[in-house]
């Protein structure tokens, strides 16, 4: 008998298809996501029997022959496209690590994925392996306050450009950012995050592939990357919209137990090779452990995020008819309102909203701060998509490095408090609403 290959030792099923990854379709039906996070892409025959993936804690793997080794080194150094064939050492993939991308990627379709230490790794290393001197960075506005200062701060340190466009923009408001931008060089990367962080405005994904579409052409079309943290990857699907690349914190909704930090990207093969090679070169992966908790994460998150999902939807028909509340910043009361250009993008991008939105209170930091010092089962700490409500103050800890005056355009004001809705019950959470609303 052959001798086992380092793929088949380690539980991942090797290129040309040792082991067996698991059934994607059955009779002609193709599974579903929910299903298929209890063991695509795992083979336990490959791992002594073992129901659940093992944690594979070691630093190096051990080729199997020398030619191996060569060619495994050539899709690590980007001689040869798609990454390494099998296992070559722990700053470049592991199996933990490979069975967690291949399941991201089942949520959204996408052609690949790749894990990172934390949301802003992520982001980080996408943006490295895009941009360069010179080059221009279009995003929407607002987005999560380290990822402005990512862009702004330390790009800008090296030469990178930016400009912006309101999350809410239109079709002809994103033409002419896009137009302004390309005339003064490269635009190397359209970055988008929707729902907004902390507002919760909503970007038109359709309408900004259509404008970069019509303005940029071959080699000089830059990639859509959009962060689906706060409604993906069950309520958004931005692939599907016109992006490129998906981009999440995977501490939220994916991990969902405040246990964990990773982040995720998603998208086509092209653009995610380009990223693999960066992050092979920084080590931004994130490590075996935490790929295993989030294996285990994936197993429940539509059961998570739909409990979340309805919890919210209660809690804020309460919040919005309490006279102490200016407004529910909530996606599921878009379409009651006036807002028919966010309805309608909510319409066509979205099929849940979410659980997580912009309280404003009558006031300032005064109420603010007294609300939240006053609850009881939801816990004053940034972060969302746990499964415990949570609750901060957006323009006094998350966005404080945010400008003043980009804060006030971007509508993050003082009597703004954000909240996450957990899997708590819902009549529970109202009450704890209530008697904090009470307290002000």
């Amino acid at each position: 008998m052959a001798d086992p290959t380092e793929a088949e030792m380690s539980g991942v099923p090797a290129p040309d298809g040792a082991g067996d990854p698991g059934p994607t379709s059955i009779g002609g039906r193709k599974l579903k996501p929910s299903t298929l996070m209890m063991g695509h892409g795992y083979d336990p025959m490959l791992s002594e029997g073992s129901l659940k993936p093992p944690i594979f804690l070691t630093s190096t793997f051990v080729f199997p022959n020398a030619a191996a080794g060569k060619r495994h080194f050539e899709g690590v150094t980007g001689k040869r496209p798609g990454g390494a064939e099998g296992l070559v050492y722990s700053r470049f993939n592991g199996p933990n690590q490979e069975i967690l991308e291949d399941r991201l990627a089942v949520w959204e379709e996408a052609e690949d994925a790749l894990a990172f230490s934390s949301g802003m790794s992520a982001i980080a290393t996408l943006f490295l392996s895009m941009v360069k001197p010179g080059d221009t960075i279009v995003h929407s506005g607002p987005l999560y306050a380290a990822t402005e200062t990512l862009i702004g701060r330390i790009l800008g340190k090296f030469g990178v450009n930016w400009l912006d466009f309101p999350a809410g923009a239109t079709r002809e408001e994103i033409d002419a950012v896009l137009r302004q931008a390309a005339s003064a060089g490269t635009v190397a990367l359209i970055y988008l995050e929707s729902p907004a962080n902390p507002t919760n405005a909503l970007v038109d994904v359709e309408a900004v592939a259509a404008a970069r579409d019509a303005i940029f052409t071959g080699d000089n079309k830059p990639p859509i990357a959009i962060d689906n943290t706060f409604l993906g990857p069950l309520w958004a699907q931005p692939l599907k919209q016109g992006a490129d690349l998906v981009v999440y914190s995977l501490t939220k909704y994916a991990g969902g137990h405040s246990d964990l930090v990773a982040g995720g990207v998603l998208g086509t093969s092209a653009h995610i090779n380009t990223i693999r090679l960066m992050r092979n070169t920084i080590g931004t992966i994130c490590d075996p452990n935490t790929a295993w908790m989030l294996l285990r994460s994936l197993e429940t998150l539509e059961l998570r995020m739909s409990r979340a999902g309805e919890n919210a939807a209660r809690v804020c028909e309460f919040l919005a008819a309490h006279p102490k509340v200016e407004k529910v910043g909530y996606l599921g009361f878009l379409e009651r309102g006036d807002d028919a250009r966010q309805a309608d993008i909510y319409r066509r991008h979205c099929t849940g909203a979410g659980s997580t939105f912009s309280l404003y209170l009558r006031g300032g930091e005064r109420e603010a701060f007294a609300f939240l010092d006053h609850l009881k089962i939801a816990k004053l700490a940034v972060s969302l998509g746990g499964t415990e409500t949570l609750a901060s103050h957006p323009a006094g800890m998350t966005h404080l490095s945010v400008p003043d005056a980009r804060k006030q355009a971007l509508a993050i004001t003082d009597n703004l408090v954000r909240i996450s809705i957990g899997v708590e019950d819902a009549d529970d959470l109202i009450a704890d609403f209530a008697a904090a609303l009470d307290a002000i």
